[in-house]
């Protein structure tokens, strides 16, 4: 099976070590990484133009993985993310990356559901929605379990998804 297209979902400021971490075990082809500095360009521009970049981001993507770390589910462009991904009708799957290790080898405390502020009609998006949360004492561990669960994830997202068109 050829590899699936994604888009991710993260708090840059404290995850983007961790979303590299996860984004080189190379079972799946993401977005490319962006730098500080782009993120910061297309900041500077305004609410719209980061809808812009993010909804181009999304062109071609069959699935969002929202990797879900301390502070994730309060940031306002991850719930858009979330949301327009659910819009375009892709899958959405989050896992918790809090256990792996940052840039100066520390783990976080776990955050909040990034699902639980998003509505789906009558429903939250955490009842539809799965967020895992992998298995593993260690960031080494955490690692082992996403690699070998990751693809299994987006297929089952799209398959929840494909429920609801």
């Amino acid at each position: 099976m050829a590899k699936r297209q994604v888009f991710y979902s993260f708090h840059f400021d404290n995850d983007c070590w961790r979303t590299n971490q996860v984004r080189n075990i190379g079972a799946i082809e993401g977005n490319k990484p962006v730098s500080a500095n782009n993120w910061e360009q297309v900041k500077r521009k305004g609410d719209q133009a980061i809808k812009n970049w993010i909804n181009s981001q999304l062109q071609g993507r069959s699935c969002t993985v929202v990797l879900a770390g301390s502070q994730t589910a309060s940031r306002p462009w991850v719930k858009y993310e979330i949301e327009k991904s659910w819009e375009l009708g892709k899958g959405v799957v989050g896992i918790c990356i809090h256990k792996l290790k940052d840039s100066y080898g520390r783990i976080s405390s776990k955050g909040n559901n990034p699902f639980s502020s998003c509505d789906f009609g009558d429903k939250k998006f955490d009842q539809i929605v799965k967020l895992y949360n992998p298995s593993g004492s260690d960031s080494t561990q955490v690692y082992a379990w996403i690699e070998n669960n990751i693809s299994a994830a987006i297929e089952q997202a799209i398959q929840i998804r494909n429920q609801y068109n």
